[in-house]
């Protein structure tokens, strides 16, 4: 289900959004709806585990503290990204580079919450700044 909604952008986030829109073929609707998507995606933490931090096992926060992406995925999303930022990525690339950043920024996110319970549980020291 769909909902359709108002918004108002400041003029240097549409005129981003219209340059995304041009840049891959579509509307700057859709580049705004996906942009929201992909921000509020990782905290729905989809994949994980959907209990609470605190109810994980030590174990499982361990791990999501020491988690990383995959050495391929890694390389294959820097390649990506600097193609795009020398704009010579293909249009058949971007859905790439769109799943692997949202694989990244879950992972990230991921990573932080549970070095954040390793450390409340005394698992880890808390890194220095």
């Amino acid at each position: 289900m769909s909902r359709q909604i108002s918004l108002t952008v400041s003029d240097d986030i549409f005129r981003r959004a219209e340059v995304m829109a041009g840049r891959s073929g579509r509307n700057v609707a859709d580049v705004l709806t996906e942009a929201i998507e992909v921000s509020l995606d990782p905290l729905a933490l989809a994949g994980a585990d959907a209990r609470p931090l605190t109810a994980w096992s030590d174990e499982r926060v361990l791990a999501a503290a020491d988690g990383a992406m995959p050495l391929a995925e890694d390389i294959l999303l820097g390649e990506l990204l600097e193609r795009q930022q020398a704009n010579t990525l293909e249009p058949e690339e971007l859905e790439t580079l769109r799943t692997l950043m949202h694989v990244y920024q879950e992972g990230l996110l991921t990573k932080a919450q549970g070095l954040s319970e390793a450390v409340r549980r005394g698992l880890r020291s808390a890194p220095l700044s």
